[in-house]
């Protein structure tokens, strides 16, 4: 079993949505054939907890305008350091760097299948690592 078509149309938005807002290191995964509850995980970071809750808006405001969908589930607001947004079809997954790093959920997924995203997207891998290199020093992702 593969991710449905619709799946990987809530993807790409929500990827675009996020490469849009400036998120790093943003990757998507089939996880179609180890869950049964959901077709595709949608990971993207940021250095600031504002960052993260902006990510989030827009991702939740594109999906909405442009497809109709809405999250049945949104977890993490309050503190904006790990926010998640459940469609059933997709979950997307926004951290704060930090998290990111803690809980590698990319070691989780790795054995699945990458899924393509739009090319702003795939421009945000190591973004985190050059941000963290700019503001060595420098606190929640203020540049020095």
């Amino acid at each position: 079993m593969t991710a449905t078509d619709r799946s990987i149309e809530l993807i790409n938005a929500a990827a675009q949505a996020a490469a849009d807002k400036l998120a790093h290191d943003i990757i998507a995964y089939d996880v179609s054939d180890v869950l049964s509850i959901t077709d595709a995980f949608l990971l993207a970071s940021a250095p600031s907890d504002r960052q993260v809750k902006s990510i989030v808006d827009e991702i939740e405001e594109r999906l909405s305008k442009d497809l109709g969908a809405k999250p049945v589930r949104r977890e993490g607001d309050r503190e904006a350091r790990w926010v998640l947004l459940d469609y059933v079809d997709i979950v997307v997954h926004v951290q704060h760097s930090e998290e990111r790093v803690f809980y590698a959920l990319e070691r989780l997924w790795k054995d699945c299948p990458e899924i393509d995203l739009p090319e702003d997207a795939k421009a945000t891998r190591g973004k985190a690592a050059a941000h963290a290199e700019a503001t060595a020093g420098g606190q929640d992702g203020e540049l020095l």
